[in-house]
């Protein structure tokens, strides 16, 4: 995520210790074969587990605001998709699922290169009067926590809802070129993040803690930030090269 043009006020900072809550750790739910079945919205409506990259070709997927035959900058080794970095900056390059997803968890392993840094977000919105989808859609951060070029803020790193609540010291994160798996759940708006087994965020949306860091924060700029309940899910590439694989949904 692009995060040098601003910097988080001290209230939020405050608001961020305050919210940022601990939880135990949990075993991934065993893999299922199914297929979903879209609603004439194209929202998924399957309450099964759904896999969103079959590890050979792109189906499912398309460039941010482009077409289905708009990914160039992505590639797919080893049953992995994979980032290539050719995005100069925080927009360009970004991935976006074709379905839309309201209430789900999803799941993924990823790794990063050196230095590198991505994301995950959901329930982005795609209209022209966007560039990216970071202006809509809310962050898990996948970044280099150790390697990065510049100093970090805790709500910089891996694992956290990007730019507003870091992670716990629950947090477990592999060296660089290690897998890590992810889970992120949101129901009803209610969210949770974890990372390698821990739960390192959760949070309310409805909680007035968490609307004022959006609104005191880099996302007082970005009105439409995090106000839809539906939307797709989106890969970032942020100039670098990063993995991705088993990424699955469930519609909650």
């Amino acid at each position: 995520m692009n995060f040098r043009k601003f910097r988080i006020p001290a209230v939020a900072a405050a608001a961020i210790i305050f919210a940022s809550c601990g939880g135990g750790s949990t075993e991934n739910s065993e893999a299922a074969d199914s297929s979903a079945t879209a609603g004439s919205d194209n929202t998924a409506t399957s309450t099964e587990w759904v896999t969103l990259f079959d590890g050979k070709s792109f189906a499912g997927w398309h460039g941010f605001n482009k077409g289905t035959d708009s990914i160039k900058n992505w590639a797919i080794e080893d049953s992995s998709l994979v980032c290539l970095g050719a995005a100069k900056d925080a927009h360009g390059g970004d991935i976006v699922t074709d379905k839309k997803y309201g209430n789900f968890e999803l799941e993924w392993d990823w790794k990063v290169t050196k230095g590198a840094n991505s994301g995950v977000m959901y329930h982005v919105v795609e209209d022209k009067k966007y560039q990216a989808p970071y202006e809509t859609g809310p962050e898990y951060q996948v970044i280099d926590d150790i390697d990065f070029p510049d100093k970090l803020e805790d709500w910089q790193k891996a694992g956290a809802d990007y730019a507003i609540m870091a992670a716990n010291d629950k947090k477990k994160l592999n060296k660089v070129g290690e897998w890590n798996s992810s889970r992120l759940i949101y129901n009803n708006g209610h969210v949770e993040h974890w990372l390698n087994g821990e739960k390192v965020v959760e949070f309310n949306r409805s909680d007035s803690a968490w609307k004022k860091m959006r609104d005191t924060g880099k996302w007082k700029d970005y009105p439409d930030y995090a106000k839809t309940e539906s939307g797709g899910i989106a890969l970032q590439d942020h100039g670098n090269k990063v993995y991705f694989r088993n990424i699955r949904i469930k519609e909650l």
